[in-house]
């Protein structure tokens, strides 16, 4: 592609939020955290509908913002589909959701933070006050993998709070997409005498990660998020046996309550309050998303939720391309 970017820019503000929600973690995390904002060319911000950017794990929205080799950026990518019409003007927060443990599921957590707080009683105000863009039935909130499912969790949850949300690639079926992923964490786990406290702090000196390394702290995050041990370092936890990989089924159960398949038989109904719901996974996923996403995608036909659900020839990574059919979907669905 030509290296020769025509359309204007958009604006941006970066603002910084202190938090009580994010206070109360046991990482050491602080409790304040940058959020860019986009605003697109020629506008102000006021009364346009908004979308939140959930980064997925080991990311940030901040890095979204950063200039791309043979690529765009997200703002480059909104100013392109805004001035060619494909997308109506909408404004964009972006927020650092980085932890301690190299990521995010933006749930309620003990030891991460909390994070749902965190984004709806306390960044939501702060953007919507300086900017005057969102408010009721006119927020929206997407994300690709750990931020696919934060978007899907918080859909479920509170859809009197976000009217739209945009699921790609994300982490559902928790027996399809983390339970294969036990033995390595164990393997990684092994030369730091199976201690979740040393391997974590052997990881934190680096200076080189090594990719099983990343997958069990993807792991040890997902405890920490979804059933924190009050009594371990950093309250991480896995869901088995480190000897065995037997399954500890309390725990276990724990983590399944937060499987938005799972969910579907307590907040499902909730989906039905949504302006719009786009789902998509890449056919070759990696860590077998697809599969959670086809039965995603069976369990809301049977129940009448609408959504648009999306398989492609890819994988997972690399994927900011499907921004260009989700993200207009999402904000015309605001905008009606």
């Amino acid at each position: 592609m030509p290296y020769n970017k025509t359309t204007p820019d958009g604006n941006f503000h970066r603002i910084n939020i202190k938090s009580k929600a994010l206070a109360e973690n046991m990482l050491g995390d602080a409790d304040h955290r940058d959020v860019l904002i986009y605003v697109p060319y020629g506008h102000d911000g006021k009364g346009l509908p908004l979308l939140v950017d959930l980064a997925g794990f080991t990311g940030s929205g901040l890095a979204h913002a950063n200039w791309r080799n043979f690529g765009e950026s997200l703002p480059h990518r909104l100013d392109r589909l805004i001035a060619d019409g494909t997308l109506p003007p909408v404004v964009v927060a972006m927020p650092d959701g980085f932890t301690g443990l190299g990521g995010n599921q933006y749930v309620n957590s003990a030891a991460v933070g909390r994070w749902e707080d965190f984004l709806i009683q306390d960044m939501l105000p702060a953007i919507e006050g300086k900017i005057g863009c969102g408010g009721a039935g006119r927020r929206g909130v997407f994300g690709r993998s750990s931020g696919g499912y934060g978007a899907m969790y918080h859909a479920l949850k509170y859809p009197d709070v976000w009217s739209a949300a945009g699921v790609h690639s994300a982490d559902m079926g928790f027996e399809w997409v983390f339970l294969p992923d036990m033995p390595k964490a164990l393997r990684a786990l092994a030369p730091h005498d199976m201690s979740f406290e040393t391997f974590l702090k052997a990881f934190d000196k680096g200076p080189h990660y090594k990719g099983d390394d990343i997958h069990a702290l993807m792991l040890l995050a997902m405890g920490a998020s979804y059933a924190p041990d009050p009594e371990a370092y950093f309250g991480v936890s896995l869901p088995v046996d480190l000897h065995t990989c037997e399954l500890d089924e309390a725990q276990w159960s724990a983590w399944k309550a937060y499987d938005p398949i799972v969910m579907l038989d307590e907040f499902g109904e909730n989906l039905k309050k949504l302006k719009g719901l786009w789902i998509d996974c890449g056919d070759k996923d990696q860590f077998n998303m697809v599969y959670p996403a086809r039965q995603m995608h069976n369990h809301l036909e049977k129940r009448g939720v609408q959504h648009i659900y999306e398989e492609f020839p890819d994988n997972h990574f690399s994927l900011d391309y499907r921004f260009d059919r989700s993200l207009p979907f999402l904000v015309n669905a605001l905008n009606s």
